[in-house]
């Protein structure tokens, strides 16, 4: 068995149960891709048992902690079981489901979603991609399903020295698919859908705007990076359970044509083909100049932007990216109206996501209250161990009157 010796006091965040080791803590020791390594501290104490990324700045992505545990199939397909079966802890009102999160179910680098009879999985870490196959077999053993396609070509891989690869693993057939997501319905192709198809992670938002449109009766709507509409279909599903919908006013602006495309069909799909609903294939940041220019405002705003900080070192320039959007947004947004505000950047954390909109809306000229925070869906965990698992932040902004 290989070993990575670490540096002189770099074990504590390993004695603090955190799963990642960077490159610049080890003293010496290396292993092949995907590798079971023993990871030890600078004076020899087993610290951990962990897959080796020679190519990556996170080395290594800790399989166990327990110096007795054996890094086989047998424990692969025990994690598995595992992070099915604990999807049950939660009322998840969908058929679209996370099944595996990485980290925060034991499996580093592996991210596995459920849409009605078909898993689609990215293995982003050199340990995913070396065990994939007996993964594979085990997902498809907890769930009892047969079709398995592959979507291995985020940015990730490319970090871990792993090509992109897509395709059918385990079975074929169609790759469009129909959720049901609480009272509606969402279509997507997992073959070339973002990430797995969808976001998922995103559920409980969307269902929380029906509520606020069905309490609150927006009439003026918009949704920034809209993609497939989402949070356009759930505006009107809560203005149509308000008898709202006559008269209500939906933008929905991306700078993809495919995605708006599927955006408007999952109108139909859902019986809104009749709503009063604009899609834009354009840059958001030019939109939202021009409808200042315009004079126009709205009651409901959602920027739920791509990920413009993938790693710490990108935060800075993110930071800039974000004020821009959020302060455009405050300023459209008509007194008393509410700002869905999000953040899927690993690199920016939540104190920081605040700031940002805080100094936004300053700039904007416009006070408003925080009447909540929003997070991704329980079946995307954060442990306690790993702050870095909360990715998505929201924020719910109440333009004062």
């Amino acid at each position: 068995m290989k070993t990575l010796k670490l540096r002189p006091g770099k074990e504590r965040s390993l004695q603090r149960r955190h799963p990642w080791v960077f490159d610049s803590a080890i003293e010496k020791g290396n292993g092949d891709p995907g590798e079971t390594v023993r990871v030890e501290s600078h004076d020899g104490r087993f610290l951990a048992w962990a897959s080796c990324s020679p190519a990556s700045k996170i080395r290594a992505r800790i399989w166990s902690f327990d110096e007795a545990q054996r890094i086989d199939a047998a424990f692969l397909a025990g994690r598995v079981q595992r992070a099915v079966a604990a999807r049950g802890l939660f009322e998840l009102q969908s058929d679209g489901v996370r099944l595996v999160h990485g980290e925060a179910d034991g499996l580093p680098g592996l991210i596995v979603d459920r849409y009605g009879d078909t898993l689609v999985a990215q293995f982003l870490s050199a340990g995913a991609e070396r065990w994939k196959s007996v993964l594979v077999d085990a997902l498809l053993a907890a769930t009892g399903l047969s079709r398995f396609y592959e979507r291995s070509d985020a940015s990730g891989r490319e970090r871990e020295g792993l090509k992109p690869v897509t395709g059918w693993l385990r079975g074929d057939g169609a790759t469009e698919h129909v959720i049901r997501e609480h009272g509606w319905r969402l279509s997507l192709d997992v073959a070339t859908g973002h990430k797995t198809g969808f976001y998922l992670d995103q559920r409980d938002s969307r269902q929380r705007f029906a509520e606020m449109a069905r309490h609150r009766r927006f009439r003026r709507v918009l949704n920034c990076f809209c993609y497939t509409g989402g949070f356009t279909v759930a505006a009107l599903a809560g203005l149509k359970a308000a008898d709202a919908v006559e008269g209500a006013e939906l933008t929905s602006i991306d700078s993809s044509l495919p995605a708006l495309e599927r955006a408007r069909a999952n109108l139909a799909l859902n019986g809104f083909e009749g709503a009063k609903a604009q899609f834009i294939d354009a840059d958001v940041n030019a939109s939202l100049r021009r409808f200042l220019d315009e004079g126009r405002t709205f009651d409901a705003i959602v920027l739920d932007p791509p990920k413009f900080a993938p790693t710490v070192a990108h935060a800075e320039r993110a930071a800039r990216a974000y004020k821009d959007i959020n302060r455009l947004g405050l300023k459209l947004l008509a007194p008393g109206g509410v700002l869905l505000t999000f953040s899927c950047s690993g690199g920016i954390g939540a104190d920081l996501f605040h700031k940002i909109v805080a100094s936004a809306g300053i700039d904007a000229g416009v006070d408003g209250f925080i009447s909540e925070r929003l997070g991704a869906a329980p079946d995307h965990p954060m442990t306690i161990e790993f702050p870095e698992g909360e990715y998505l932040k929201g924020l719910v902004v109440v333009r004062k009157p």
